[in-house]
């Protein structure tokens, strides 16, 4: 019955590990290609295109950079996904904070109204979002994407930050209120440094939705100072339709910022959803 059991444990883990194997080289693999295709000619990708480039040439990147307002649509999106995770975390965080660890009548209610804007379809918000920017004479400005992005981080900011909140444990809150401390000690110098896992995840699922975002970014804004980098591969698309290597520059340019904050915080992140799931 041991050698059974034992064997089957066996089993089980070679069958997980080819799953998790076969899960990451479908991930991945089409990233790699993309990037190495970057490196690569126009006559190597047609002519073959799973070869691996036979030397590392960085002339569509300079093609790209140089030839358009690539320098310009990045520093918007940057400045754009950094700002709106900024001011959601300070104001999503004190919210999270208040829902986690004070009893109100219609708490439950009101936290599920916020976090069922989730459900609400992106397309559906476009009419009301273009009326709204128009009589705010924002339209075709930076700052309707940075408020815009605020409001759309509203819900996974509070799903996630509530449930690290609600794993402080409340007894040091309560420490601090004997000592003399009020709401704004209470949450800044006791909760806030704890909830960093939280922060973290919330605020890179946030940057990745708005550095990634499109339709609204194309919706909301007219002139190319205002653009973003979503918005700019449709034009590269037309421009360098015969010029498949640039498109792949770009492309790598435009999916590493994205690749790169969640590598730096994948800890943060996966602790805190495993968190997330069992205290929300």
């Amino acid at each position: 019955m041991y050698i059974k059991t034992r064997i089957f444990d066996v089993i089980s883990k070679i069958v997980m590990y080819l799953v998790l194997f076969f899960t990451v080289v479908v991930s991945i693999l089409p990233l790699i290609w993309v990037v190495l295709s970057s490196f690569k000619t126009n006559f190597d990708i047609l002519a073959n295109p799973l070869e691996l480039p036979t030397a590392f040439n960085f002339d569509a990147y300079r093609t790209v950079w140089g030839l358009t307002d690539f320098p310009t649509l990045f520093i918007n999106s940057f400045t754009i996904a950094t700002s709106a995770v900024i001011v959601s975390l300070m104001i999503y965080s004190m919210a999270a904070y208040v829902i986690a660890k004070y009893d109100f009548r219609f708490k439950n209610v009101v936290y599920a109204l916020f976090v069922l804007t989730l459900l609400v379809p992106t397309h559906a918000r476009a009419a009301p979002v273009m009326m709204v920017t128009r009589e705010l004479g924002l339209f075709d400005t930076r700052m309707a994407l940075i408020l815009l992005y605020i409001s759309i981080g509203m819900a996974i900011s509070l799903f996630v930050l509530r449930s690290t909140f609600m794993s402080i444990p409340k007894e040091l809150s309560e420490a601090a209120w004997i000592d003399g401390a009020g709401f704004i000690k209470t949450f800044f110098l006791i909760n806030l440094p704890l909830a960093k896992t939280g922060f973290a995840t919330a605020g890179t699922l946030m940057f990745i939705h708005n550095w990634n975002e499109y339709f609204f970014a194309a919706l909301l804004t007219g002139r190319p100072e205002n653009r973003t980098i979503p918005y700019a591969i449709r034009f590269f698309q037309g421009m360098f339709n015969q010029d498949f290597t640039a498109m792949f520059a770009a492309l790598t340019l435009v999916i590493l910022p994205g690749v790169a904050v969640y590598a730096v915080f994948q800890e943060q992140v996966a602790r805190s959803l495993v968190s997330s799931g069992i205290k929300g």
